[in-house]
């Protein structure tokens, strides 16, 4: 049986912000002898923007490790679960990991770290930007369930970014695989991060999957939420919540309130 979002989030229809983390040890973006402090403190520094203005929970990922990897590293685990354990004791809101783009790694350092959620492509197959996407549905759940995670919900991403579906089947079909396999959210996306998701997905998996909710995950901002969250369980949002709306700037604190005020308009 999935998990119901109201375990886990306070609001109907959350609005999940994105904690985008330095670029992780091994990584290109990674530069030697690290500010440890200073790392932390713009990491700090995001979730407080996040949770001042409103969220209802936080994503943290690592999406600065260009050029992304189906299998990262262990130091990509480690270097997560440390980050998220520096800024702790300022979480006060459910929080979830993604490790672009290992569903298996994604849910080992969500254990570690005591995340509620994980992100990612948890079925079907893809041909990506990062090679053949592919993941083994079934080693997720259990994994999921050797580490004694079962409190954690498993939104699966059915049209992911940098990726296009190989099998040939239609997003209605994905969905409703994604719900007959037992995640607990669906997830629809578009072509990369930032960019906005095709309407026709999301009311395709809509109308497919009844049972578990689908979230809008890419290019939302305080001008489209309102409808978006019509038809969407709940979104998640990254780049729209940024200064000058550009990824890899830190969060805007105005735009966080200006983003959850229109959310609150429609929900």
């Amino acid at each position: 049986m999935a998990i119901e979002l109201s375990s886990i989030f306070k609001a109907q229809k959350p609005v999940i912000g994105m904690v985008h983390l330095p670029a992780s040890p091994g990584q290109p973006q990674f530069k030697s002898k690290p500010d440890l402090r200073k790392f932390i403190e713009s990491v700090e520094a995001d979730v407080k923007a996040l949770q001042d203005g409103g969220v209802d929970g936080l994503l943290f990922c690592n999406e600065s490790d260009l050029p992304y990897t189906t299998r990262v590293s262990s130091e990509v685990g480690a270097w997560t679960t440390f980050m998220i354990g520096a800024v702790h004791d300022q979480l006060k809101l459910p929080y979830g990991v993604n490790l672009l783009w290992d569903p298996i790694a994604s849910i080992e350092a969500a254990s570690a770290s005591g995340a509620s959620f994980v992100r990612e492509v948890m079925c079907g197959s893809f041909a990506s930007e990062m090679g053949l996407l592919a993941p083994d549905p079934a080693l997720v759940a259990q994994t999921r369930t050797r580490l004694k995670a079962e409190h954690i919900a498993l939104f699966t991403n059915i049209v992911p970014e940098f990726a296009s579906a190989l099998e040939g089947r239609s997003v209605q079909q994905r969905a409703k695989a994604a719900e007959y396999f037992g995640f607990d959210a669906i997830l629809i996306s578009g072509p990369v991060a930032g960019v906005p998701f095709s309407n026709e997905d999301l009311l395709a998996a809509k109308e497919s999957a009844k049972k578990i909710p689908v979230f809008a995950n890419t290019g939302v901002n305080a001008k489209t939420i309102g409808e978006t969250l019509k038809i969407a369980d709940g979104v998640i949002a990254g780049s729209s919540m940024k200064i000058d709306g550009k990824t890899f700037n830190p969060v805007d604190p105005k735009r966080v309130i200006e983003l959850v005020e229109s959310a609150n308009q429609s929900r």
